[in-house]
Parts: C-alpha cells; structure tokens; sequence
C-alpha cells in the first residue's frame, strides 16, 4: 500500500511511527511533514488541494489519512472521491461540526446533547448588547477555525467587550471571527475522546487530558496543547456512562437523522463538572497531543483498524494498561510571536522516551525549528510518576534557542 498523510505536526509523526513497521505499506508521503516524518517517509510539499489530489493519483497512493482540520473543513475528501481515491475522514459538510462552532451548537441542540447553553451572533451590536446582562465568567469563541486559540474565558464585561471587538472588528482570526458563540462557563475538567467511525457506529478510545494552559498550573494563554496524559486520571466508569449516553448516543442518532454518514475520526471535547459531562465541541480528526499518547498505548494494528472502518466492519479497540505522558517542547514567544530557525540538539540522548518532530524540519545534517510546537517527548510507565520522570529526564537533553515546556505534565 501507498499511503499520505496530510498534516506536520506531532500528531502526523505519532500516526507514521504507529505506522511504519507495517509490512503492508511499501511507501508513506506526507504534505508536509517535518523531521520525524521524512525518516520514516517522503515529505512533499503541498497545500492546495487540487495539488494534493494530482499527487494521489500520481503516485497511486491507496489511502490519505488528514490530519488537520482545514483540509476536510475545504472538501478535500468530496474532490478525492470524484477520482475515486480514498481518504480517512469526513466530507465538507460533516466537517462543518468542526468547520463551525454555530454550526456544531445548533446540531448539538437539535439532538440534545448535553452542552453548554450558548446563543450564536452574527451582529457586533447584539452580541455587545448581549453580554451586558449575562453572568461571569463567560465563554466567547470565534465560530471558524482559529487554531486552537479562537476561544476566551472571559471574566468581566470589559474583557468580553475586548474580545468580542478583538474578533468581530479587529479580525485577529479573520473570517473565523466574525460569527460569535456566545456561552455559559462550565466549572469542571476536561477529557478529550477520540472515536472511530465506520459509517454506521462510533468506536470511542481511552479517554485522554489535554493541558491547553501555556504555563504552569494551568496559566497563561490558550494553547494547540502543551501535552497529555493517557488514560484520563480524572474520568471515571460513572463519567463514561454519562458521555455515553447524554453524549455518544444522541451524537449517532443525529448523524444519521442529518445523512452524516463517514469513515473516519470525530473527536469529543468535553468538560466534566458536578452535573455530569457536557460537549464543549466536536473535532473531526485525529486530536494534537492526544494522538501521540494514544498511540503510544494502542494495541491494534492501526492500518487494521482504520481498514476495517472504510469497509464498514465494526472494531474493537484495546489499550494497553499502562500511563502515556506526552511533553510538548514550544519555540520562544508561543502562542503569540514564536521565534524559530534554531538547532535543536540532543535527540540522541533521548533514551527512555520517543522523541516525536512537529514544527520541526532538517537542514542538511540539522533539525531546526520552524513552528511553534516544535516536538513531543512521550513515554509509557506503569505509573504516571513513571512515564513522567522518563518524559522529564530526556527532556532536559534536548535543547534549542529560547525553547521552553511546561514542568507539571502528568502532575495533574
């Protein structure tokens, strides 16, 4: 088999190592991978989709597996399937459950889904009006894709005015911004489920903890995600139960009453408070660094798995009974004005972990930065204290220019 994987974060390079050893497939692409990616494979660069699509046929590539969420928020699997080549993921219009945040509320309310009470705007002036009288904290997100970053916690009226300018005025994400979800704060903790889909049934992972935070306990701004954790120390059996059928059930109802049938990854962001699980959003691919400690602790093949759901087989998905950390390593200025283009040193001293490239390329005999995520560190453990003191030993031997992590992942 001739497989591309779209994307070049970690979340790309834990999939091609999950990957690599399969007998089956004899050559991996990836647009636009990064320095783990072109050991393992042939990194290519492009980013249109029609350039993507020439390519697959080109190269008679077998399965495309996406990564990102732009690419299936643009249709790239309703262009590959004109020229019947299969990709691992959803069509335009069941990415908009991603694509937007109004979107996805409005499915979420149809189906009743346990989410958070929101109410969505088009108009500067009535989101304004709006927030006068609502209780703080108070929860703003930009309705389109912003990166991970598109969503404040805004305590005061005079933060939620900023935010709201900042979006709707300012533009700070663009278009992403200028359709506003306006929604109650939930006190809690979040865990993120990633499941597979066949076309007819959804098939759910471990549940796994984000850290989103840039600093220490949980300071600082919005992050992609500065690690995780596997399986969620916090979710229970009973939390389980509760997502399961406030949540994943209603979910599958309502895909297939809206026509949404895909084979591919829907991912549920959630928090869990005193009253139980509630949506915060759906994601629909693979998440980033939950990937990388998922991964680390599968026990199916994932060619097997992600085989299985294209042909509309069910699966069953099993773990190994052990603790993932998953550190990531940022270049200076993250998440705002990031500093890249420096050598990084040390991978040869990694010696407990695996050490996973994201925004990370080589340069000649060099990797240097060149995102602000610049690369994972993940380990397994017995224990979480186990799998974080392999992750922490290994991270202190890699080293670049104004790099930095944050030091309680794992630590919860």
């Amino acid at each position: 088999m001739r497989i591309l994987i779209i994307g070049e974060g970690g979340r790309e390079s834990a999939l091609a190592a999950k990957l690599q050893n399969d007998p089956r497939i004899s050559k991996m692409f990836f647009a636009n991978g990064n320095a783990t990616t072109d050991v393992i494979g042939k990194n290519v660069h492009l980013s249109e989709i029609k350039e993507l699509r020439d390519f697959a046929i080109k190269e008679k590539v077998d399965l495309t597996i996406v990564g990102p969420e732009a690419p299936l928020v643009a249709g790239i699997k309703d262009e590959f399937k004109k020229h019947d080549l299969k990709v691992f993921g959803p069509t335009q219009k069941v990415a908009s459950l991603e694509g937007s945040k109004a979107f996805s509320k409005k499915f979420m309310q149809t189906y009743d889904i346990k989410t958070a009470k929101a109410v969505v705007f088009d108009s500067y002036n009535e989101a304004k009006e709006y927030i006068q009288t609502q209780q703080y904290p108070l929860v703003i997100k930009a309705s389109g894709l912003a990166g991970g970053k598109g969503v404040v916690i805004c305590d005061n009226l005079e933060e939620a005015e900023a935010t709201i300018h900042d979006f709707m005025i300012r533009r700070i994400y663009g278009d992403a911004g200028i359709r506003l979800v306006i929604e109650e704060y939930l006190q809690g903790f979040e865990a993120s489920i990633i499941a597979f889909s066949n076309g007819e049934k959804l098939f759910p992972c471990i549940a796994a903890k984000d850290y989103k935070k840039a600093g220490n306990g949980d300071s600082g701004p919005n992050t992609g995600g500065m690690g995780s954790v596997a399986p969620s120390p916090e979710f229970t059996q009973e939390h389980y139960a509760d997502f399961e059928q406030n949540i994943l059930e209603p979910t599958i109802k309502g895909l297939k009453a809206e026509g949404f049938s895909f084979k591919g990854i829907i991912f549920f962001g959630l928090m869990v408070t005193k009253n139980g699980a509630y949506l915060l959003e759906y994601n629909m691919r693979f998440g980033d660094p939950e990937t990388q400690v998922l991964m680390a602790l599968m026990e199916n093949n994932l060619l097997d798995v992600i085989q299985d759901c294209m042909e509309g087989k069910d699966i069953e998905l099993k773990f190994k009974d052990e603790k993932a950390v998953c550190l990531v390593m940022c270049s200076g200025g993250y998440p705002r004005n990031i500093e890249t283009g420096f050598e990084i040193t040390g991978e040869d001293k990694v010696k407990h972990s695996k050490l996973l490239y994201a925004g990370a390329i080589r340069k000649g005999d060099k990797v240097v930065s060149n995102g602000g995520r610049v690369l994972n560190i993940v380990a397994t453990g017995a224990t979480f204290d186990d799998a974080r003191k392999k992750v922490y030993e290994d991270a202190s031997h890699v080293h670049f220019d104004y790099g930095f992590f944050r030091e309680d992942i794992g630590k919860f």
